[in-house]
């Protein structure tokens, strides 16, 4: 909660350099940035507040090569500066905390006898404690303004009237033999999981004066068939109390046998000991989402898109009035696309997070005008809070994983922690520089060039030419746990990226431009950008050439595979789609192909024909290495094992490397290794012999 009208009052942008990020130079002894220091990096994130705002907690992930997984712990530490404090430690993992209204004490989620719970420490330090004790996991929680009650999302079958019935369920699906599933509905599995007929349903549940859960759960949106939050990646920020506590907003796509091609989610909003469920936003058949009250009840603020069935369209911010239900578009001419928002203390303004030419930064909108004042520059904020005095956040760029800064108002970025020191004190990182250059249809197109540290005048550097997905995404300056361009630089490549047609941050009109055009103007753009960059920076050997990609990335290699198929010397594609048709029809998110090519293949088959990789297989020549994981089930395997079978056909040197415990991504460290081990070795063989 925010006390003060002072915060970011301001009118000034905090210029935030690549240097200042970085934290200093290298030392004399320098070295270069590995994989095996990529996976070893201890990462912070999450970073919380208390509501008088002298304190921030934060969650830090450990990695445990020897498990080939992550452990995480909750960290606190005073804003004002001085040695953070260590609240949980063992084997289990403790994470998304959350603090009392009083900042005594934090309550987190961690495992209890297999299920995950919800825990509370004090902050002075002491045992923990087990808040709630119920037979489901809890998948989400928040904590309500009085501390007298959490709101709990639990993964129930809406059919059983107790949890038991649905522990007992599961348990006996579990044992079941033979296994079988049976479904009437899409989804039946959704990015790595099939459906087991659950849905999120948000519950809430009283605390006696000493912050232990009593009584029995009571449901709050058990009667909307939707999931609350939303899955997969649905998290507490779609879901939050009116600050009397007796109220929660949420939202939730209600879509039934549609939901599978439906971005229609609303805002809704409920008593906190069940009943009615109001739907706050019936109007807009796009996606409503994050509903926040200002902190004297009377407005709630929302994000909305405009357009159905789009998930990249323009996020931007709704006022509603409580007493009337009026609405308004809060700054609607600013062509940015909101992705996180807060309220400020007096109610006066908001503090959010929009993508902005190749930076993820913080702005501050006044409500009554709508003006839009920018307070970070250089950089990825990558989870914020607001507290009375400013703002705490996570920061990091294309040379600098995330660290946590302290932005007053009239101040500079102030660090507050730097959790890699030791890690990372001998290692020298490849100095980024963006540039701009004319692509398809003339339009300004930014790009990102990564030098390998080391590199002597006179010298030049083999090219990885790195493709995003998305594809309505962007590289940008931000650190990655995955494709990460600083390992390559490391390797002694120069990595090139470009924000092609279709990516964010540039204007929603610069995103559209890649929907019904795949392999279009993005191929234009990436073949200009590489040209540009080739120009700007002699010390490129483009002659010396490998492009990769993942997801759209991957299809792109694939695209260009056969209409590029003379400018590099390898290609590697992880994930990547090869037939347009077969990805339609197999695939869990309609909305995102039927919006992107112009409907159900059924009714324009054509229009994914025109883009489909498979059809120019025969022009293939480049050598490929393709990757994929089993449980990818947004691009199934499929689509790269049709990859690997083209390439072998033809008699085109080619490795394929799977992966059978990941999904669209690589997350556990030992397998990173790998993946990391065998791509740099396949540009060796090409680009150093």
């Amino acid at each position: 909660m925010i006390r003060s009208a002072r915060l970011l009052s301001a009118a000034r942008v905090v210029t935030l350099a690549l240097g200042a990020i970085l934290g200093g130079a290298a030392t004399v002894s320098a070295r270069p940035f590995t994989a095996d220091d990529l996976v070893s990096l201890r990462r912070i994130s999450a970073p919380t507040l208390s509501a008088d705002g002298r304190l921030v907690a934060y969650v830090v992930r450990d990695t445990e090569l020897a498990d080939n997984r992550g452990h995480t712990d909750l960290y606190v530490a005073a804003v004002a500066g001085g040695s953070p404090r260590r609240l949980t430690q063992g084997k289990a993992s403790s994470h998304d905390p959350r603090w009392s209204p009083a900042g005594d004490a934090l309550y987190y989620l961690a495992p209890h006898d297999g299920l995950t719970q919800v825990y509370r420490v004090a902050v002075k330090g002491g045992a923990p404690q087990l808040v709630t004790s119920l037979p489901v996991d809890v998948e989400n929680f928040i904590v309500s303004p009085k501390g007298d009650r959490l709101a709990l999302a639990l993964g129930v079958f809406r059919d059983c009237d107790s949890l038991q019935c649905t522990h007992d369920r599961l348990a006996a699906n579990a044992a079941a033999k033979p296994k079988s599933r049976l479904y009437t509905e899409l989804l039946v599995r959704h990015w790595d999981t099939w459906a087991d007929g659950r849905r999120n349903v948000l519950y809430t549940i009283a605390l006696d004066p000493h912050g232990t859960a009593t009584g029995e759960p009571v449901a709050v949106s058990a009667a909307l068939d939707g999931d609350v939050p939303s899955k997969p990646f649905g998290d507490e920020t779609e879901f939050s109390f009116s600050p009397d506590g007796r109220s929660l907003v949420y939202s939730v796509r209600v879509a039934g046998r549609e939901e599978a091609w439906s971005t229609n989610f609303d805002v809704y909003q409920s008593p906190v000991n069940g009943g009615p469920a109001v739907n706050l936003t019936a109007n807009n058949k796009a996606w409503d989402t994050e509903p926040r009250f200002s902190p004297d009840g009377r407005t709630l603020v929302y994000r909305a898109m405009d357009r159905a069935g789009f998930e990249a369209d323009r996020f931007h911010l709704v006022l509603r009035d409580v007493a009337t239900g009026s609405t308004r578009t809060l700054a609607g001419d600013w062509d940015r696309s909101v992705s996180a928002l807060r309220w400020s203390g007096d109610g006066k303004s908001l503090i959010v997070q929009v993508q902005d030419v190749g930076q993820q930064a913080l702005y501050r909108v006044d409500v009554a005008t709508g003006r839009p004042v920018r307070l970070t520059d250089a950089g990825t904020v990558h989870g914020f809070d607001v507290g009375p005095e400013g703002v705490v956040m996570a920061l990091n760029s294309l040379g600098a994983p995330d660290d946590l800064y302290a932005l007053a108002p009239g101040a500079a970025p102030r660090r507050l922690t730097d959790i890699n020191h030791d890690a990372l004190k001998d290692v020298e990182f490849g100095a980024a520089e963006q540039f701009s250059f004319a692509g398809a249809n003339g339009d300004t197109v930014y790009g990102y060039v990564i030098k390998p540290p080391g590199l002597v005048p006179g010298q030049k550097a083999p090219v990885a030419f790195v493709i995003h997905g998305g594809p309505q995404s962007s590289f940008a300056n931000a650190w990655s746990y995955r494709w990460n361009p600083q390992v390559l630089a490391g390797a002694g490549y120069a990595a090139v990226f470009i924000d092609f047609h279709g990516s964010t941050g540039y204007g929603q009109a610069f995103t559209d431009a890649i929907s019904r055009d795949w392999g279009g103007k993005p191929l234009e753009d990436l073949q200009k950008g590489l040209a540009a960059a080739e120009r700007k920076f002699p010390w490129l050997d483009g002659g010396r050439a490998c492009a990769l990609g993942a997801s759209y990335g991957g299809y792109m290699i694939n695209w260009i595979a056969g209409n590029w198929p003379d400018r590099f010397r390898c290609l590697v594609n992880h994930d990547g789609i090869f037939d347009s048709r077969a990805m339609y029809y197999s695939t869990e998110e309609l909305w995102f192909e039927e919006w992107d090519h112009g409907g159900p293949y059924y009714e324009n088959p054509d229009a994914y024909e025109k883009v489909s990789p498979s059809r120019f297989v025969n022009r293939w020549k480049t050598p490929m290495l393709v990757i994929h994981g089993e449980q990818d089930f947004r691009v199934p395997l499929a689509q790269g094992l049709s990859t690997f079978t083209a390439l072998q056909r033809r008699g085109i040197e080619s490795k394929l490397l799977v992966f059978p415990d990941e999904n669209h991504w690589v997350l556990k460290p030992g397998n990173s290794l790998i993946w990391h081990r065998t791509v740099l070795d396949w540009l060796d063989g090409h680009l150093k012999h």
